[in-house]
Protein backbone atom coordinates (compact mmCIF):
# COMPACT_ATOMS: atom_id res chain seq x y z
CA UNK A 1 0.00 0.00 0.00
CA UNK A 2 1.86 3.18 -1.60
CA UNK A 3 0.52 6.70 -1.03
CA UNK A 4 4.06 7.43 -2.96
CA UNK A 5 3.27 6.18 -6.53
CA UNK A 6 -0.31 5.57 -8.30
CA UNK A 7 0.47 2.42 -10.41
CA UNK A 8 -0.07 -1.45 -9.09
CA UNK A 9 1.10 -4.00 -9.99
CA UNK A 10 1.59 -7.90 -9.04
CA UNK A 11 3.78 -10.72 -10.09
CA UNK A 12 2.36 -12.31 -12.58
CA UNK A 13 3.43 -15.82 -14.31
CA UNK A 14 5.12 -17.08 -16.04
CA UNK A 15 7.74 -14.57 -14.35
CA UNK A 16 9.07 -14.81 -17.81
CA UNK A 17 12.44 -12.48 -15.80
CA UNK A 18 12.37 -12.47 -12.67
CA UNK A 19 9.60 -12.76 -9.46
CA UNK A 20 10.71 -12.80 -5.83
CA UNK A 21 9.86 -15.03 -3.08
CA UNK A 22 6.10 -13.63 -1.97
CA UNK A 23 3.80 -15.24 0.36
CA UNK A 24 1.08 -17.03 -1.42
CA UNK A 25 0.62 -18.31 -4.73
CA UNK A 26 1.64 -16.09 -7.76
CA UNK A 27 -1.14 -14.60 -10.00
CA UNK A 28 -1.67 -16.38 -13.03
CA UNK A 29 -3.37 -14.80 -15.81
CA UNK A 30 -3.88 -17.56 -17.83
CA UNK A 31 -6.45 -18.92 -15.13
CA UNK A 32 -8.28 -15.59 -15.81
CA UNK A 33 -11.84 -15.48 -17.89
CA UNK A 34 -11.71 -11.77 -17.55
CA UNK A 35 -7.90 -10.75 -17.95
CA UNK A 36 -7.00 -8.48 -21.15
CA UNK A 37 -3.10 -7.13 -22.09
CA UNK A 38 -3.55 -3.95 -22.99
CA UNK A 39 -2.24 -3.02 -26.77
CA UNK A 40 0.27 -0.36 -27.24
CA UNK A 41 -2.43 2.80 -28.91
CA UNK A 42 -4.99 2.06 -25.84
CA UNK A 43 -5.46 5.38 -23.87
CA UNK A 44 -4.31 3.80 -20.74
CA UNK A 45 -0.57 2.96 -22.17
CA UNK A 46 -0.21 6.77 -22.67
CA UNK A 47 -0.76 7.65 -19.34
CA UNK A 48 1.53 5.30 -18.11
CA UNK A 49 4.03 8.56 -18.43
CA UNK A 50 1.84 10.55 -15.94
CA UNK A 51 1.67 7.74 -13.45
CA UNK A 52 4.66 5.98 -13.33
CA UNK A 53 7.29 8.61 -14.74
CA UNK A 54 8.59 6.25 -17.24
CA UNK A 55 7.85 5.92 -20.78
CA UNK A 56 5.30 3.33 -21.98
CA UNK A 57 7.02 0.48 -24.40
CA UNK A 58 5.84 -1.77 -26.57
CA UNK A 59 6.48 -5.33 -27.78
CA UNK A 60 6.32 -7.28 -31.25
CA UNK A 61 3.02 -8.32 -30.24
CA UNK A 62 1.98 -4.57 -29.72
CA UNK A 63 1.51 -5.27 -26.06
CA UNK A 64 1.94 -2.09 -23.60
CA UNK A 65 4.68 -2.61 -21.46
CA UNK A 66 5.32 -0.63 -18.06
CA UNK A 67 8.12 0.38 -15.95
CA UNK A 68 7.25 1.52 -12.09
CA UNK A 69 10.84 2.75 -10.30
CA UNK A 70 10.86 3.62 -6.83
CA UNK A 71 13.57 5.75 -5.03
CA UNK A 72 15.51 2.69 -2.92
CA UNK A 73 16.26 1.16 -6.75
CA UNK A 74 13.59 -1.21 -6.85
CA UNK A 75 11.92 -1.81 -9.91
CA UNK A 76 8.72 -3.93 -11.50
CA UNK A 77 8.30 -4.17 -15.77
CA UNK A 78 5.47 -6.06 -17.17
CA UNK A 79 2.68 -5.79 -19.44
CA UNK A 80 -0.16 -3.56 -18.64
CA UNK A 81 -3.41 -4.99 -17.80
CA UNK A 82 -6.94 -5.45 -16.93
CA UNK A 83 -9.02 -7.90 -14.85
CA UNK A 84 -12.07 -7.64 -13.00
CA UNK A 85 -11.36 -6.27 -9.01
CA UNK A 86 -13.49 -7.58 -6.63
CA UNK A 87 -13.32 -5.70 -3.59
CA UNK A 88 -16.41 -7.23 -1.91
CA UNK A 89 -18.85 -9.46 -3.29
CA UNK A 90 -21.03 -6.50 -4.22
CA UNK A 91 -18.22 -4.10 -5.31
CA UNK A 92 -17.17 -5.32 -8.35
CA UNK A 93 -14.95 -2.86 -11.23
CA UNK A 94 -14.51 -4.96 -14.38
CA UNK A 95 -12.27 -3.20 -16.53
CA UNK A 96 -9.49 -2.45 -13.46
CA UNK A 97 -6.46 -1.30 -14.96
CA UNK A 98 -2.83 -2.68 -13.53
CA UNK A 99 0.50 -4.18 -13.81
CA UNK A 100 1.18 -8.08 -14.70
CA UNK A 101 4.68 -7.57 -13.68
CA UNK A 102 7.33 -9.80 -15.13
CA UNK A 103 10.51 -8.50 -14.33
CA UNK A 104 10.06 -7.40 -10.28
CA UNK A 105 13.35 -7.01 -8.07
CA UNK A 106 14.17 -5.03 -4.90
CA UNK A 107 13.08 -4.69 -1.36
CA UNK A 108 9.20 -5.57 -1.42
CA UNK A 109 9.48 -8.22 0.79
CA UNK A 110 6.74 -10.74 0.44
CA UNK A 111 5.02 -8.78 -0.77
CA UNK A 112 2.77 -9.92 -4.10
CA UNK A 113 3.04 -6.32 -5.33
CA UNK A 114 1.93 -2.97 -4.77
CA UNK A 115 -1.14 -0.84 -4.58
CA UNK A 116 -0.35 2.58 -5.42
CA UNK A 117 -2.54 4.99 -4.06
CA UNK A 118 -1.54 8.38 -5.29
CA UNK A 119 -3.54 11.31 -7.06
CA UNK A 120 -3.52 10.10 -10.87
CA UNK A 121 -6.05 8.32 -12.43
CA UNK A 122 -4.30 5.13 -12.77
CA UNK A 123 -3.94 4.83 -9.16
CA UNK A 124 -6.72 2.36 -7.27
CA UNK A 125 -7.90 5.33 -5.77
CA UNK A 126 -8.60 7.22 -9.21
CA UNK A 127 -10.57 4.13 -10.65
CA UNK A 128 -12.54 3.96 -7.63
CA UNK A 129 -13.07 7.44 -6.67
CA UNK A 130 -16.03 7.43 -8.97
CA UNK A 131 -18.13 5.21 -6.96
CA UNK A 132 -16.64 5.95 -3.25
CA UNK A 133 -15.80 8.96 -3.12
CA UNK A 134 -11.93 10.37 -3.74
CA UNK A 135 -10.62 9.67 0.13
CA UNK A 136 -9.31 7.14 1.62
CA UNK A 137 -7.51 6.38 4.95
CA UNK A 138 -5.94 4.00 6.71
CA UNK A 139 -4.08 2.96 10.41
CA UNK A 140 -0.27 1.30 9.75
CA UNK A 141 -0.48 -1.39 12.93
CA UNK A 142 2.68 -1.05 15.58
CA UNK A 143 5.95 -3.06 14.52
CA UNK A 144 5.74 -4.04 17.68
CA UNK A 145 2.79 -6.46 17.19
CA UNK A 146 -0.60 -5.79 18.86
CA UNK A 147 -3.81 -4.98 16.77
CA UNK A 148 -3.81 -5.53 13.21
CA UNK A 149 -4.28 -2.50 10.22
CA UNK A 150 -6.78 -0.63 8.62
CA UNK A 151 -6.89 0.41 5.28
CA UNK A 152 -10.54 2.27 4.23
CA UNK A 153 -11.51 3.50 1.16
CA UNK A 154 -14.05 6.13 0.28
CA UNK A 155 -15.41 9.35 1.46
CA UNK A 156 -17.15 7.55 4.60
CA UNK A 157 -13.87 5.81 5.52
CA UNK A 158 -13.14 9.64 7.52
CA UNK A 159 -15.53 8.85 9.49
CA UNK A 160 -16.25 11.18 12.07
CA UNK A 161 -13.83 13.66 10.55
CA UNK A 162 -14.11 16.01 14.38
CA UNK A 163 -11.41 13.60 15.17
CA UNK A 164 -9.02 14.59 12.74
CA UNK A 165 -7.09 17.19 12.56
CA UNK A 166 -6.29 18.54 9.01
CA UNK A 167 -3.41 20.46 7.45
CA UNK A 168 -3.93 21.43 3.92
CA UNK A 169 -2.25 19.71 0.96
CA UNK A 170 0.26 21.17 -0.89
CA UNK A 171 1.02 20.86 -4.63
CA UNK A 172 4.33 20.03 -5.92
CA UNK A 173 4.58 21.04 -9.51
CA UNK A 174 7.28 18.38 -10.13
CA UNK A 175 5.51 15.75 -8.56
CA UNK A 176 1.67 16.79 -8.85
CA UNK A 177 0.38 13.02 -7.73
CA UNK A 178 1.83 12.90 -4.44
CA UNK A 179 0.70 14.13 -1.20
CA UNK A 180 2.71 17.13 0.38
CA UNK A 181 1.78 19.00 3.34
CA UNK A 182 3.92 21.65 5.24
CA UNK A 183 6.10 20.83 8.01
CA UNK A 184 5.65 24.04 10.66
CA UNK A 185 7.61 22.91 13.73
CA UNK A 186 9.13 19.86 15.20
CA UNK A 187 9.96 19.94 19.17
CA UNK A 188 11.40 17.18 21.63
CA UNK A 189 10.22 17.26 24.87
CA UNK A 190 7.94 20.24 24.09
CA UNK A 191 10.79 22.86 23.17
CA UNK A 192 10.92 23.71 19.54
CA UNK A 193 14.03 22.97 17.99
CA UNK A 194 16.65 25.81 17.83
CA UNK A 195 16.37 26.55 13.90
CA UNK A 196 15.13 29.46 11.91
CA UNK A 197 11.65 29.41 10.03
CA UNK A 198 13.34 29.03 6.65
CA UNK A 199 14.74 25.91 7.82
CA UNK A 200 10.91 24.39 7.52
CA UNK A 201 10.01 25.68 4.07
CA UNK A 202 10.88 22.57 2.52
CA UNK A 203 8.73 19.91 0.39
CA UNK A 204 7.49 17.57 3.26
CA UNK A 205 6.07 13.96 1.28
CA UNK A 206 3.93 11.79 3.42
CA UNK A 207 4.46 8.15 2.42
CA UNK A 208 3.38 5.10 3.15
CA UNK A 209 6.20 3.27 1.24
CA UNK A 210 9.14 5.83 3.25
CA UNK A 211 9.68 3.59 6.30
CA UNK A 212 12.10 6.05 8.40
CA UNK A 213 11.02 10.09 8.23
CA UNK A 214 13.93 12.14 6.36
CA UNK A 215 14.54 15.26 7.56
CA UNK A 216 17.01 18.09 5.11
CA UNK A 217 20.18 18.20 7.15
CA UNK A 218 19.78 21.72 9.20
CA UNK A 219 16.58 20.35 10.92
CA UNK A 220 17.68 16.19 11.63
CA UNK A 221 20.67 17.97 13.16
CA UNK A 222 18.89 19.79 15.59
CA UNK A 223 16.37 17.05 16.23
CA UNK A 224 19.16 14.57 16.79
CA UNK A 225 20.96 16.90 18.73
CA UNK A 226 18.30 17.84 20.80
CA UNK A 227 17.34 14.05 21.14
CA UNK A 228 20.88 13.07 22.68
CA UNK A 229 20.70 15.97 25.17
CA UNK A 230 17.37 14.27 25.82
CA UNK A 231 18.61 11.00 26.97
CA UNK A 232 22.09 11.89 27.80
CA UNK A 233 23.72 9.48 30.69
CA UNK A 234 20.53 7.36 30.34
CA UNK A 235 21.55 4.64 27.22
CA UNK A 236 25.14 3.94 26.33
CA UNK A 237 25.78 5.20 22.75
CA UNK A 238 26.03 1.88 19.90
CA UNK A 239 28.16 2.15 16.53
CA UNK A 240 25.53 3.39 13.94
CA UNK A 241 23.28 0.89 12.16
CA UNK A 242 22.78 1.49 7.70
CA UNK A 243 21.06 4.95 7.33
CA UNK A 244 20.39 5.25 11.09
CA UNK A 245 23.64 7.10 12.96
CA UNK A 246 22.09 8.06 16.21
CA UNK A 247 21.88 4.67 18.02
CA UNK A 248 22.32 3.55 22.07
CA UNK A 249 22.81 0.26 23.66
CA UNK A 250 19.39 -1.07 25.43
CA UNK A 251 15.59 -3.04 24.62
CA UNK A 252 13.13 -0.36 23.36
CA UNK A 253 10.78 -2.28 26.21
CA UNK A 254 12.83 -0.06 28.28
CA UNK A 255 12.92 3.50 26.35
CA UNK A 256 10.45 5.14 28.88
CA UNK A 257 13.18 7.85 28.88
CA UNK A 258 12.31 8.76 25.54
CA UNK A 259 11.63 12.28 25.10
CA UNK A 260 8.08 12.99 23.29
CA UNK A 261 8.53 14.17 19.52
CA UNK A 262 5.99 16.32 17.76
CA UNK A 263 5.50 16.91 13.90
CA UNK A 264 3.56 19.95 14.03
CA UNK A 265 1.87 20.74 10.46
CA UNK A 266 0.43 23.84 8.95
CA UNK A 267 -2.95 24.62 10.24
CA UNK A 268 -2.18 22.55 13.67
CA UNK A 269 -2.14 18.84 12.61
CA UNK A 270 0.22 16.91 14.36
CA UNK A 271 2.09 13.63 15.24
CA UNK A 272 2.55 13.16 18.56
CA UNK A 273 5.12 10.28 18.48
CA UNK A 274 6.12 8.55 21.70
CA UNK A 275 8.71 5.70 21.98
CA UNK A 276 8.01 3.35 19.40
CA UNK A 277 7.05 5.94 16.57
CA UNK A 278 10.64 7.65 17.97
CA UNK A 279 13.32 4.91 17.63
CA UNK A 280 13.46 1.56 15.99
CA UNK A 281 14.90 -1.27 18.09
CA UNK A 282 17.45 -2.64 15.24
CA UNK A 283 18.86 -5.72 17.11
CA UNK A 284 18.35 -7.48 20.32
CA UNK A 285 20.75 -5.26 22.28
CA UNK A 286 20.38 -2.08 19.96
CA UNK A 287 18.07 0.92 19.14
CA UNK A 288 18.13 4.24 16.92
CA UNK A 289 16.70 7.45 16.51
CA UNK A 290 14.01 6.49 13.01
CA UNK A 291 14.89 9.57 11.72
CA UNK A 292 17.42 10.42 8.77
CA UNK A 293 19.25 13.08 6.75
CA UNK A 294 18.23 13.92 3.18
CA UNK A 295 18.61 16.64 0.16
CA UNK A 296 16.47 19.62 0.28
CA UNK A 297 13.12 17.45 0.95
CA UNK A 298 11.21 15.92 4.08
CA UNK A 299 9.77 12.97 4.00
CA UNK A 300 7.37 11.28 6.94
CA UNK A 301 7.67 8.07 6.41
CA UNK A 302 5.32 4.67 7.52
CA UNK A 303 7.41 4.32 11.39
CA UNK A 304 6.12 7.99 12.63
CA UNK A 305 2.93 6.86 10.96
CA UNK A 306 2.31 3.47 12.96
CA UNK A 307 -1.24 3.23 15.16
CA UNK A 308 -2.18 7.04 14.11
CA UNK A 309 -5.38 7.07 11.99
CA UNK A 310 -3.96 9.10 8.61
CA UNK A 311 -7.11 10.44 6.29
CA UNK A 312 -6.81 11.74 2.64
CA UNK A 313 -9.36 13.85 2.24
CA UNK A 314 -8.38 14.56 -1.28
CA UNK A 315 -11.65 16.28 -2.65
CA UNK A 316 -11.07 18.92 0.05
CA UNK A 317 -7.34 18.79 -0.46
CA UNK A 318 -6.39 18.27 3.22
CA UNK A 319 -4.78 15.58 5.40
CA UNK A 320 -5.40 14.66 8.84
CA UNK A 321 -4.32 12.37 12.02
CA UNK A 322 -5.96 10.96 14.57
CA UNK A 323 -4.30 8.71 17.82
CA UNK A 324 -5.75 5.40 18.33
CA UNK A 325 -6.33 4.46 14.98
CA UNK A 326 -5.76 0.53 14.78
CA UNK A 327 -8.48 0.36 17.86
Amino acid sequence: MDTGSSFSWLQCQPCEVYCHNQAGPIFDPSASQTYKALPCSASECSSLKRSTLNNPLCNTLNTCIYTASYGDASFSIGYLSQDKLTLTPSQVFPRFVYGCGQDNQGLFGRSAGIIGLARDKLSLLGQVSYKYGYAFSYCLPSALGGQGGVLSIGTPSLGMSSSFKFTPLVVDSKNPSLYFIRLATITVAGKPLGVSAVSYKVPTLIDSGTVITRLPASLYAALRGAFVKAISGKYPKAPAFSILDTCFKGKLASTSAVPLVQLVFAGGAELSLRAKNIVLQVDSGTFCLAFSASREIAIIGNHQQQTFKVAYDVSKSRIGFAPGGCS
